[in-house]
């Protein structure tokens, strides 16, 4: 047996072939269509990314009546932001660093389990990478998963065992997956990310659903003019690029936000931020950088350029178009439009003509000072002076985690409602400190060209809401608020229901029409995966993925004000039904870091300056910013080991926790280790200050 799968062979198969109802074929055929509501086969429901569900045995007159079916728990795992897939009765799903499970979803039994040993393969690579993974793709019998270190791995997905597997990044590139594939036509798409820790030139590549073959690759930017150009449409965007953008990578890493229509043989790729974010370096007489920030339609069968729609020209702020693109026909008066939505990092709501992309409407959903609006004849937006910070600084709303990043909204064909997870938070953009003409691409580190990733959050500085959108009025119609600041996805049915999990460990259900808190359960810890829905033998479920992670831990104190302490807290997958008596197994309350501060160590303030620069470029997209862990990672302020300088060496340098996912960082160099060491002291006492001055 392959060791690495398991195969529960014990009554395994039996639960298997009999979990659900008819053997369901997924392809073409049943994901085009919204079906029964029995299945949840694709990461948006459908093909349509609506996340709507025709069930209504769970609606607003019983969802009161929603409990616990059973739990299972997840004890090797962390960061659980995967949307599970449901096929007659089974669940898929993902976890960490892509572990793949099947479930019988009427028992929680486990069926098998496939590791794909994502942290061996990464080797070294491992400093620039998470554990999280935003889930699977089904077709026919392969379920097909991505990993961290860049590779696609198709499995037989009743047994668990590897058919195939390809490598899609080049391995000595700090490229990374965290998103999940897309497949459509026979074919399986998948993307990447890595432009703030690379020299990245994004691109996306489709390969044979049955074997893992390439079948075609687009890049998002043009490389170098000298070199020739891949095809006409990377002939035009070099245009729209100045200086000399291919020596910085350009960027554009499409790692999230695909979406594939039947009806015109296109997918849509949403597309990424720059490489550096700072136009000033990458491109520095200006310019649109096209196809940075778009949504850019393909031909599903060549990945051939239809048309596209940017949506921040020559971006400057990590507005990634990477959200979800949702299909929908919507009517304009006597007019129906077969159109899609879109709501992208930069706070605007975008109605986009699907057929030939043309823009419909762009409004603002949340706080928005980079501009003033988008003029609907040019489709551009109007940008307000001095949000590009000319003069090196400038406060911008929203920040780098966007008014709405990939946590997926919802449409609801029956309210004609999006339901959107909305983030309030700026940004203090500063370059000042940065060398603009000298800059070199980072390369296994953090490098964007501004100043990035050296201060904490603080706990007031970011909030978060859900709110009901009007797509065709343009208008909010209702809206909660969530705690701060980092909500996860939500799901939506014929039951007039939204459903949302919250950073705060509740998962709730709304009303679609009007907003009102119909149910909601404390399930002990924050919630980072979108729900999903599915029926077996007549009976609706509700399966949801219990586990805090994503970006938005990076987030310091803003992140671990809600106590969910890395390691503390269980992880778990939850399935409820209507009259269900199951129990929220026991879990730790929350719990806040407590730094130690040993008064013999003195600081040296020029060791920790320096310290806070390594730390910034290579520690806190894990540990936090500011060295205050939003439970991604250990709190170093009260972990034992960089007590010891040479138990941090033994952790940074020679990887003696590679296991449990602390990279080795091969190129630090002992005055490296040595200034961390300082900082995260520093940031310790003056933590141990604030709570002894009653701050």
């Amino acid at each position: 047996m392959n060791p690495a799968y398991r195969w529960f062979a014990a009554g395994a198969l039996c639960a298997f072939v009999h979990a659900g109802q008819a053997d369901s074929v997924v392809n073409d055929a049943t994901l085009s269509v919204r079906g029964d509501g029995s299945n949840w086969a694709a990461f948006g429901h459908d093909y349509s990314e609506q996340r709507f569900s025709p069930l209504d045995q769970i609606n607003a007159d019983t969802v009161a009546r929603l409990g616990v079916e059973w739990v299972l728990d997840l004890p090797g795992d962390r960061s659980l932001v995967a949307t599970p897939l449901v096929v007659d009765g089974v669940i898929y799903f993902t976890g960490s660093y892509s572990k793949a499970r099947a479930v019988d979803a009427r028992t929680g039994k486990l069926l098998w389990e496939y590791d794909p040993k994502s942290i061996e393969h990464a080797g070294d690579r491992l400093r620039v990478m998470w554990d999280q993974n935003k889930g699977p793709a089904v077709w026919e019998d392969k379920l097909i998963l991505s990993t961290i270190d860049g590779r696609l791995v198709g499995l037989n997905r009743h047994t668990g065992e590897k058919v195939w597997e390809t490598m899609t990044i080049d391995p000595r590139r700090s490229y990374y997956i965290t998103g999940a594939p897309k497949v459509f036509r026979g074919k399986v798409l998948i993307g990447n990310g890595g432009t703030e820790q690379e020299a990245a030139r994004g691109y996306v590549t489709a390969y044979d659903a049955n074997t893992g073959e390439q079948a075609w690759r687009f890049w998002i930017v043009p490389g170098n003019p000298a070199d020739g150009f891949e095809n006409e449409a990377m002939e035009m965007a070099a245009k729209t690029w100045t200086g000399e953008w291919w020596k910085f990578g350009g960027g554009g890493n499409a790692w999230h936000g695909f979406t594939y229509d039947p009806e015109f043989n296109t997918v849509y790729i949403g597309t990424g931020n720059g490489s550096p974010w700072n136009i000033k370096i990458r491109s520095p007489d200006g310019g649109d950088n096209l196809f940075l920030c778009s949504i850019v339609a393909l031909d599903a069968d060549t990945g051939e350029y239809k048309w596209h729609y940017q949506t921040n020209p020559g971006e400057t702020w990590d507005y990634n178009s990477n959200m979800d693109i949702v299909l929908a026909d919507l009517k304009y008066g006597e007019q129906t439009i077969k159109a899609l939505m879109h709501a992208p990092k930069n706070g605007f709501f975008y109605v986009i003509n699907r057929e030939n992309g043309e823009l419909l409407s762009a409004e603002k959903i949340a706080k928005v000072t980079w501009a003033s609006h988008v003029d609907l004849k040019t489709g551009r937006p109007v940008e307000n002076a001095g949000a590009r910070y000319e003069d090196g600084e400038e406060l911008v709303w929203p920040s780098p985690f966007g008014a709405h990043s990939w946590h997926a909204m919802s449409y609801n064909p029956q309210t004609g409602l999006v339901y959107i997870p909305t983030i309030e938070m700026p940004a203090m953009w500063r370059d000042t400190g940065v060398d603009l003409r000298n800059f070199k691409s980072p390369h296994f580190y953090v490098g964007v060209g501004t100043e990035f990733g050296t201060e904490d959050t603080p706990v007031d500085y970011g909030y978060g809401y859900l709110q009901a959108w009007d797509p065709i009025k343009n208008v909010q119609v209702w809206k909660q608020d969530l705690p701060p600041q980092w909500n996860p996805g939500t799901m939506t049915t014929a039951g007039n229901l939204v459903f949302e999990g919250r950073a705060d460990g509740h998962f709730v259900a709304y009303r679609a029409t009007d907003g009102e808190i119909l149910w909601d359960i404390d399930l002990g810890v924050g919630i980072s995966a979108p729900p999903v829905t599915y029926s077996v033998d007549g009976k609706q479920y509700v399966s949801l993925l219990v586990g805090w992670g994503g970006a938005g831990l990076i987030a310091g104190s803003l992140a671990a004000q809600h106590g969910w302490k890395y390691g503390v807290h269980p992880r778990r997958l939850y399935t409820f039904a209507l009259d269900a008596t199951g129990k929220v197994p026991p879990s730790p309350p929350p719990q806040l870091a407590q730094p130690v501060d040993p008064p013999e160590f003195v600081v040296d303030e020029a060791k920790a300056a320096y310290g806070q620069q390594v730390y910034a470029q290579s520690c806190f997209l894990c540990h936090g910013g500011g060295a205050v862990s939003g439970g991604g990672a250990p709190d170093l302020r009260e972990s034992p080991i960089p007590l010891s300088l040479d138990a941090f060496k033994a952790v940074v340098l020679d990887g003696a926790r590679r296991a449990n996912g602390m990279p080795r960082m091969p190129d630090f160099t002992d005055k490296e280790v040595v200034a961390l060491q300082h900082y995260i002291r520093k940031m310790a006492r003056k933590a141990v200050n604030k709570v002894a001055a009653g701050n």
